[in-house]
């Protein structure tokens, strides 16, 4: 009986080429998409899913609250983690740890140095505790409690001592920036399975007492938050988390500052689960050169595939429901032959699934294609043989049956319900139902295309609106280069500053910190005392020397700029001066404002520039020098302006720069950026979603038209002798062309207006999001409609004109 099935839908998927070469095209486009989407879903919802108890595991982080609005940090202070231990109940396991660049990396006995080692922590035995790590020479319990011990990973020690075994690197010394020696006391397994904890080395917590990083993790500061101290905490089988919050809010409370809670802020700390690392933005992963994974854009994509599947299983609902007739007497003879409405429905839905299996053959091949093309989403980690895991398998099985019954059950009851008396009396005439079902999923296909059409162009002037605003200050032809951070001295700087300024191509050289925009964020609080009344402003700090206003052409709106890089004064954007309370910038000039207990003079106001993305506002921003430099110096950065124009002056001139940097730190790369790339950075996701859309707008497009196409083909067919009257009675080609295409038209236009308010809203709330933002023009809703009735037209023209071109002799005297 199978095999009998089997040859029938062969031959009827071959004697109706077009139609099934239209339906596995369609449903191969849907499944395609489907396969990599969920290749990406899964990959990024199994990091860390192997740690035991990874559930009861979470990070403590910290939140900042204020007037202007909340921050968080994924570090917390120190003093928190003996808090924790010592004062919270229900807590199984404890551990800190604190990450380190280290300058250079020497294994005792060799000549390799090591340069810029990044992964490296400073903890003890309870990292080891909390997550799972295979041991391969070493154990857990008896390492990192004395100073100067190391754990290695496998990768890292091969790297460090690639002629050893495990077992062999076991007592080995390695000396970190020249000063600090450290014995390898255990090697472990790097993690057979995804994860964000990416560390591959361990020092002892307490070998950072050696280093200049010993303030941030010892002493009693509850008020200063670094990023690289982290705590992670697992709480005991049964407890409630809220508990363990609640804890956490009495120690915040503790450990309030009475200034804060003076001009309305407060920090708390919050327990981020270990299943959500992956997907905090505001919080980060460990890889900088990783993205954390966004659910919103998984989600969008896989609303893509979910439409583009239904596009598919649409086409094929109306073409076989549209197709039935030719199947009539087919039904007849096998009712009459006995056959029940369930084997006659079982026999349609194998037919669908012997094209869904086709379609699915095609789809892998697709997929490889749609990997390249979704590299802007696609994580390094996946490529096509991640199909050939058993979860993905069994899912792609499952999507299998679920496309054939939502795609083949509906035209199998269609089928089965002929009457055998009445179509082997060639009685047999569609019912009116079955045309309002095709209607309506000609409808459903043109209105998604449309969303996606008007989404794409909207998305597009969005984009376009970003990059071409002005951001307030000049952003072409300058460039910065970012010297080597673990400099202490600014002397190999300020060299490199000299140099360049001798350069006849550099208009300006400027000394300073991060460029006016950037990812990059140093901030304080400023309280100012104006006409009695004392506030608190947090403004971000921009750092530069004498001439960084000038090389970015920020105009001062009123005073001067400050007389040197080291002298305690600031000039203020208009933002921070409507916070402090000044009403005119010309007021804020000579007055004081303090930082943790230090006066600043006001020199000067600034105009207002946006500092980063524009999806944000313009925050309170001071202009200041080096005003930590006894502590810790931020100018890292040197900028310039370029003064050629043309490629070949401009590659001479990048080339002296970088000859001019390798004298200065030969062993160094160099980090050149320019500004106006900098600033298309910023808006990798908004890009990354316009070439999502581009695709997904020609994919429906393209399965809605060949669906159309298709009905099309099947109505011509149909009315090929009406056509052949119609012209013999004097009907143009134009009349007859019309007659086809003006049932489809119609339709097309009914989805043109049921997506208007559906684009409408979707993008409205979509641009909520920026700050700044383009106007819904009603421009693109009337071009894109119209761009797609015309193409719909030219479509249905093509069938319908060679129909109506044909000689009616030849339609009119067969039967």
């Amino acid at each position: 009986m199978f095999r009998n099935y089997f040859k029938i839908a062969w031959r009827n998927l071959w004697n109706n080429k077009l139609f099934s070469l239209i339906n596995v095209i369609s449903l191969a486009i849907g499944l395609s998409a489907s396969f990599v989407i969920g290749m990406m879903v899964y990959y990024d919802f199994t990091f860390d899913k192997f740690h035991t108890d990874g559930d009861r595991i979470y990070r403590v982080t910290t939140q900042f609250n204020d007037p202007e609005g909340d921050y968080f940090s994924s570090g917390i202070p120190f003093p928190l983690v003996d808090a924790v231990k010592n004062e919270v109940s229900g807590l199984e396991t404890a551990a800190f740890f604190h990450q380190f660049t280290s300058v250079n990396v020497k294994p005792t006995g060799t000549k390799d140095l090591f340069k810029q080692q990044d992964f490296v922590v400073f903890t003890d035995q309870g990292y080891f505790d909390l997550f799972d790590y295979y041991w391969l020479a070493g154990s857990a319990q008896k390492t990192l409690s004395q100073p100067n011990e190391v754990v290695l990973t496998e990768a890292r020690a091969k790297l460090y001592f690639p002629n050893l075994s495990p077992s062999q690197v076991m007592g080995k010394t390695l000396n970190y920036n020249d000063s600090i020696p450290a014995v390898v006391t255990g090697v472990v397994a790097n993690f057979a399975e995804r994860s964000d904890l990416v560390f591959q080395e361990f020092l002892s917590l307490d070998t950072a007492s050696q280093t200049n990083i010993h303030h941030q993790i010892s002493g009693n500061n509850w008020y200063g938050v670094y990023n690289s101290s982290q705590l992670w905490i697992k709480i005991e089988k049964g407890t409630l988390l809220n508990n363990f919050q609640a804890q956490l809010d009495d120690i915040a409370g503790k450990h309030q500052m009475e200034e804060d809670l003076k001009f309305g802020s407060s920090r708390e700390f919050y327990s981020q689960p270990l299943n959500n690392l992956h997907f905090n933005s505001e919080l980060g992963i460990y890889d900088p050169d990783k993205a954390v994974a966004d659910k919103d854009v998984l989600t969008m994509l896989g609303l893509v595939a979910m439409f583009l599947l239904l596009l598919g299983c649409a086409n094929f609902i109306n073409l076989n429901t549209a197709q039935a007739s030719k199947r009539a007497k087919e039904i007849g003879i096998r009712k009459t032959l006995g056959s029940s409405k369930g084997q006659l429905i079982f026999q349609f839905l194998g037919e669908t699934f012997l094209l869904t299996l086709i379609a699915g053959a095609v789809s892998i091949i697709l997929s490889m294609w749609l990997i390249r093309i979704f590299e802007d989403f696609i994580a390094d980690g996946i490529d096509i043989s991640l199909l050939m895991n058993p979860v993905i398998l069994l899912s792609i099985g499952t999507l299998l049956v679920i496309v054939t019954i939502a795609a083949g059950f509906y035209p199998g009851i269609v089928l089965s319900k002929f009457n055998p008396v009445r179509v082997l009396k060639g009685k047999h005439t569609e019912a009116g139902g079955k045309n309002q079902l095709r209607k309506f999923l000609t409808v459903f296909q043109f209105t998604i295309a449309f969303v996606f059409i008007i989404s794409t162009f909207l998305v597009g002037k969005q984009i376009g609106f970003l990059i071409n605003k002005d951001m307030g200050f000049k952003t072409e032809s300058v460039a910065f280069i970012e010297t080597p951070h673990y400099v202490s001295s600014l002397a190999d700087q300020e060299l490199l500053s000299q140099k360049l300024a001798n350069l006849s191509q550099l208009k300006k050289v400027s000394l300073g910190g991060q460029s006016p925009a950037s990812f990059d964020q140093s901030a304080t609080a400023f309280v100012s005392n104006y006409d009695g009344i004392e506030r608190e402003t947090s403004v971000r700090l921009l750092f530069g020397d004498t001439e960084y206003l000038d090389l970015y052409e920020i105009p001062l709106l009123a005073g001067r700029k400050p007389l040197n890089d080291t002298i305690k004064e600031v000039v203020i954007n208009t933002k921070a001066l409507e916070k402090m309370g000044f009403d005119d910038p010309n007021e804020a000039v000579n007055q004081t404002v303090t930082s943790g207990g230090v006066p600043y003079l006001i020199t000067g106001v600034m105009a207002d520039f946006n500092q980063g993305s524009l999806r944000k506002e313009i925050e309170p921003m001071a202009f200041v020098g080096d005003m930590w430099r006894s502590f810790s110096s931020a100018f890292q950065v040197i900028h310039f302006n370029i003064s050629t124009e043309n490629y070949e002056d401009l590659t001479t001139t990048l080339a002296d720069v970088e000859s001019m940097y390798k004298e200065v730190y030969p062993n160094e790369p160099i980090d050149l950026k320019f500004m106006d790339e900098t600033i298309l950075t910023f808006y990798k996701k908004e890009q990354s979603m316009s070439k999502l859309l581009n695709w997904a707008m020609g994919l429906s497009v393209l399965i809605s038209c060949l669906g159309l196409l298709g009905l099309v083909i099947y109505t011509t067919e149909r009315r090929v002798k009406e056509i052949g009257i119609r012209k013999v009675l004097g009907a143009s080609i134009v009349q007859i062309n019309t007659l086809l295409c003006k049932d489809f038209v119609i339709l097309i236009f009914i989805a043109f207006v049921i997506a208007i308010p559906i684009a409408y809203w979707a993008l409205d709330n979509w641009l909520q999001d920026f700050a700044n933002r383009t106007e819904l023009s009603w421009w693109i809703f009337a071009g894109s409609g119209i761009a797609m009735i015309l193409l719909a037209l030219i479509i249905m023209s093509i069938r319908t004109i060679a129909t109506a071109m044909a000689d009616p002799v030849k339609s009119l005297r067969t039967e």
